[in-house]
Order: C-alpha cells, then structure tokens, then sequence
C-alpha cells in the first residue's frame, strides 16, 4: 500500500472515486482509477462499500449451508477464503508487516524499518496464522447461530475499525495509508460510524451494534499499540485493523449469541 503510481490525477468525481476505492480494495473487474487524493476524500464511505462483500460473502456461505450441506467449520472457512480472495489479500501483508515490527525491540525508527522491510519473519507468519484462525473460528460460531447477517457485518465494520484506527493516527509519510489518516476526521467518522450502527441494527439488532463496539474496539486498540511501538501508522497499521475489526466483530457478536 505504498505505491502511489497504482492511481491516475484526475478532476474529483464522488462516483469515479467510490468506484476507484473499490477497485483499490477489491479484484471486482471494475477498473476505475483515480488519484490517490481524490480517492481517500471518501475514506468514510468504505464500510459501505464492503456491505456489497459482505453479501456476496453470506450468499456463499448460505449456498455452502442449505444447498451443499457442508457443516458450518466448512462454510466458515470457504466464507473466510472467499473475502480474503474478494479482496485480492489486500489486508494480510500489513498483518504480517506490523506484526514483525511489533515483535523487534528498540527504537520506533528501528521498528518502522522491520515493519516497511519486504521479508516476513516468524511473529508476521504467526500472527496471520492466528489472526486467521480465530476468524474463522468466530465465523463457525455465528454460523452455528444461523446468523448468517453477520457476515455482511463483520466486513463492514472491519472498515470501520480501519477508519476509528485512521482517526486516532498520526500519518507515516511518504506513503498511501498517510492519505487515508489525513482524509478521516472526527465529522465524517461519526457520520460513517452512525451508518454502520443503523444498519447493524436493522441486519442483527443489539447484536449487530454489539459487533459495531467490537470493531471500534480493535480500531482503538491497534491505534494505541502502533503509536506505542511506532509513533506513527502506515497502510500496514490500517490493515492490521481491518483484519483485527472483522475478528473483533466476530468474537463480540459471538459472545452477543450467547448471551442474548
């Protein structure tokens, strides 16, 4: 996420940029481009946008379960390998890039250095391995719920824990993610945020705005831990909380389940 030659400087266009922020986050063969500054301008909307995965991922997920009979751990996975695949990865290397940053000791400039370098240490393959695993574990479990809403919003609100992260950042430059940061605010965040709760509600009641908390959750959370290690964030940070938000979501809302 630090290659700003991926976008075309254009004139700015709401729909044009909608269309270039899905073309960045997912491989849909949309292929609308736009340049970077225009594009981050609707960094807000991103929850939105995902609702669209979200359904195609619980279309999925419904096909595995009352069409092809698999067992809700087999359609969890398929779930799983269906968003990762949606989104072209897009999320993973920062999960593994923060995470080798976090695990080396010294110096924030040091940490940075290890987290931007291209080669995967052990903690980054681990805490995929991880991070990964409980996802697919938290969406067994609301699958074993029959809550299949909850896929369309636990990728939405992964968007939303990567924006509550943008907004409590302070921008890494030279690089896209700092684009993102500098274009989240506390206004359009409350706005985004304010959507995302509505239609949690309307898809999963008290539980979807449970899995809305867990999301904000993780976006403070990993904020806190990257300004600890690296004063700063990057694309890395925000897409370790994108990863983290849908888990979080997951487990929230889980508990939610249970206890509801």
């Amino acid at each position: 996420m630090e290659d700003d030659s991926y976008f075309e400087d254009e004139e700015f266009s709401p729909i044009r940029s909608l269309l270039g922020l899905l073309t960045f986050s997912t491989i849909l063969p949309i292929n609308v481009f736009t340049s970077i500054e225009y594009m981050t301008k609707l960094t807000w909307c991103w929850p939105f946008l995902h609702i669209f995965i979200g359904i195609l991922a619980a279309i999925c997920g419904y096909v595995s379960l009352e069409f092809l009979h698999l067992n809700s751990f087999f359609t969890a996975t398929i779930v799983y390998a269906f968003l990762m695949l949606i989104t072209g990865y897009n999320h993973l290397d920062g999960v593994m890039d923060m995470a080798d940053g976090i695990m080396v000791h010294g110096e924030p400039e040091r940490k940075i250095r290890i987290m931007k370098d291209s080669s995967v240490g052990a903690g980054g393959v681990a805490t995929l391995f991880l991070v990964a695993s409980l996802t697919i574990g938290g969406l067994y479990n609301i699958l074993d719920y029959h809550f299949i809403f909850g896929i369309i919003i636990c990728e939405m609100t992964a968007k939303t824990s990567l924006i509550t992260t943008a907004l409590l950042s302070k921008p890494l430059t030279p690089g896209i993610g700092s684009y993102f940061i500098k274009e989240t605010n506390i206004y359009n965040y409350a706005a985004s945020t304010a959507i995302v709760a509505v239609i949690a509600f309307l898809l999963g009641d008290l539980t979807g705005i449970i899995g809305v908390l867990g999301a904000i959750f993780s976006g403070i959370i990993i904020a806190f831990i990257a300004r600890r290690n690296f004063v700063f964030a990057n694309g890395d940070v925000l897409g370790m909380s994108n990863e983290f938000g849908r888990l979080f979501s997951l487990l929230f809302m889980s508990v939610a389940l249970y206890f509801l």
